[in-house]
């Protein structure tokens, strides 16, 4: 496999992940967005909050700045301010996963040897993208294991629904355009 052919592929599985928070967001009502399963756990608007808050940070000047911008406010990430709307904070999500896939698209396969900084750690590119891939994965769970919870019945399945196994594995590419 080739590193230009990594790029390509982790850029898929960024976008999967978008997909996948995208859709179970928009099965959501406004007060589902800003609920807490519990008074400890975080609400789905404070989860992307947080994501946006850190794809900011991360991706703004990828390769010449510390991901750890100075401006940044993490502790805030996890307080609803008045403005914080659910479509501000959307807005937010979606320029957050464009400055992602901005910084993503330039890269070449020499580029992720070269070093980067996180919080004063050097890193790799590889392994810079792969801690950011793993992270949004872990956030991206957490949004649509929260958003199940909260819709309940009808809830639009995001993958092959039980007892489809085998009408999936039948005709995989009609399956997928149907869900």
């Amino acid at each position: 496999m080739s590193n230009e052919t990594y790029i390509a592929i982790v850029a898929r599985e960024f976008a999967g992940l978008k997909s996948l928070a995208d859709k179970a967001v928009a099965q959501l009502t406004a007060e589902q967005f800003f609920a807490k399963p519990r008074e400890s756990d975080n609400s789905i608007a404070i989860l992307m909050k947080h994501v946006s808050g850190n794809m900011r940070s991360r991706w703004t000047d990828f390769l010449t700045s510390d991901g750890e911008k100075a401006d940044r406010k993490r502790d805030a990430e996890f307080i609803i301010m008045p403005d914080d709307t659910r479509e501000n904070l959307l807005a937010k999500w979606d320029e957050a996963w464009a400055l992602l896939f901005a910084a993503l698209q330039p890269l070449t396969p020499q580029d992720l040897e070269r070093s980067v900084m996180i919080r004063g750690e050097p890193l790799t590119v590889l392994q810079a993208v792969n801690r950011q891939l793993t992270h949004y994965a872990y956030h991206v769970g957490q949004i649509v294991y929260v958003a199940k919870h909260l819709v309940g019945a009808p809830w639009k399945t995001l993958s092959i629904a039980v007892g489809a196994s085998d009408a999936f594995n039948q005709a995989p590419q009609s399956y997928l355009k149907r869900t």
